[in-house]
């Protein structure tokens, strides 16, 4: 069987798109420049040849042709980068200015309408840049607004249109205004979404890493707690081992099965503890084996079957072709807490279920128990939010997430269309099969 990410499951992200914002707003950018040097070469065209204004064509199809130019260079480097500075947006948009200005100084300077299309660069700029880069937009292209009412090549109008200046105006004034909106509705909306989106992706962070603050702080106490109950869990070992073999013990029956009970419970104590130190790295001397699937799955199952007998358990394994992996004490003890939810959850049979796909090992933990309500999805993964309504409990949950979330993998969560909860770890195979194709014969 495949084990596939149940419907309308929440999942936790492992990985954020690699593509930050800067990189998007460039490329919008560049989006811009192109419609504006399209619009240039049509406007220059049509003015000089169809209304018989007057224009130095050459110049002005230059400065297009730098525009160009400027583009090629930044699709260029967009090829090649995944992130892009604050510094190269300011450097992108006054570069902008700067042509902006030598199409209006050929062009009537500031008797052309297009004069507005300055506002347009500062929009962008008050939405790309940091405050003082806004700033230098703004003084840079108020500088270049003055300078254009005081140097200008004028335009020739001759014909019918000689005299007809401020009809003109107020056209080109029109369509300069129309071009504003729509190109600020086409843009700035997206660019927003951007920083959106950034701004998202860095409060995940900040919570990700809060998340592994507190996972730090609770691994320094287990550690520092697993090393204090080893002395008192020898102690308690040999004398158990001591009361064993009394004639006061020995001739009666019931005691001597109560001391084996509490045998049982100290071995028991004394195999988790030494778990906490192999998680921590400071067991010595045994390092995590290499296993097939099945044979790890079915000992977590057994082991867990040891410690909950009545609670049935079943495993199934999807024909697959498994790769060999490496049997991370943490993983075991992800799904072990997985279980230990199930049952506490009021379930009556545990289903876990396993199977690959060409990317990712696929375990889910399906119980018939209570399930999880909307607010429970919508906190899944966050420390202290249980069902069970008890102070310090939903921790569970929290260890699987940031322990999946650190081999590279995702946790999703969802209830069973006839109740009950289903959980999915989805373990990249790069990280922990030993090979991508293992041997054949353990699925």
């Amino acid at each position: 069987m495949t084990v596939a990410p149940p419907a309308k499951a929440r999942w936790l992200p492992s990985q954020w798109p690699a593509d930050a914002a800067g990189r998007k707003n460039l490329a919008l950018l560049v989006q811009l420049r192109w419609l504006a040097i399209a619009g240039q070469l049509v406007t220059i065209l049509a003015v000089h040849y169809g209304m018989g204004i007057g224009l130095p064509v050459a110049p002005m199809l230059l400065v297009a042709g730098m525009a160009m130019l400027m583009n090629g260079l930044s699709f260029h480097a967009l090829r090649k980068r995944t992130d892009v500075s604050h510094a190269e947006l300011f450097l992108s948009l006054l570069f902008d200015v700067l042509l902006l200005t030598a199409q209006l100084y050929l062009s009537g300077g500031a008797t052309n309408p297009f004069i507005s299309l300055y506002l347009l660069q500062v929009a962008l700029g008050a939405v790309l840049l940091d405050r003082w880069s806004i700033w230098g937009i703004v003084f840079v292209s108020a500088l270049c607004a003055g300078l254009l009412g005081l140097h200008y090549r004028p335009l020739d109008l001759n014909g019918p249109l000689e005299g007809h200046l401020f009809d003109l105006h107020i056209i080109g004034t029109w369509i300069c205004f129309s071009m504003i909106a729509v190109l600020l509705v086409l843009f700035v909306a997206p660019v927003t979404r951007n920083l959106q989106a950034r701004e998202a992706y860095l409060a995940s962070l900040r919570q990700q890493a809060a998340e592994e603050e507190h996972i730090v702080r609770m691994g320094l106490l287990a550690s520092g707690a697993a090393h204090e109950l080893g002395t008192p869990l020898a102690q308690l070992a040999v004398v158990l081992g001591d009361w064993r073999h009394m004639p006061e013990i020995t001739e009666h029956p019931a005691l001597v099965e109560e001391v084996a009970e509490m045998q049982s419970a100290v071995l028991r104590c004394k195999a988790i503890v030494t778990g906490i130190l192999l998680s921590s790295g400071e067991a010595r001397g045994e390092a995590p084996a290499v296993t097939n699937v099945r044979d790890f799955i079915d000992g977590i199952a057994a082991e867990w079957r040891r410690a909950n007998p009545g609670m049935p358990l079943r495993c199934d394994f999807g024909p697959h072709d498994y790769p060999r992996i490496i049997a991370d004490p943490v993983i075991r003890q992800a799904v072990g807490n997985l279980l230990d939810n199930a049952r506490e959850a009021g379930a009556t049979y545990i289903d876990l279920l396993v199977g690959r796909d060409s990317a990712s090992l696929n375990i889910a933990v399906r119980d018939n128990g209570s399930g999880f309500s909307e607010a429970m999805l919508d906190d899944f993964g966050k420390p202290y939010r249980s069902s069970k309504g008890k102070e310090g409990h939903g921790l569970g949950l929290f260890l699987v997430v940031n322990v999946v979330r650190k081999l590279g993998g995702s946790v999703s969560a969802s209830n069973g269309a006839d109740g009950g909860a289903l959980i999915l770890l989805r373990l990249p195979l790069d990280t922990v099969a030993l090979e991508e194709e293992g041997d054949k014969n353990d699925g």
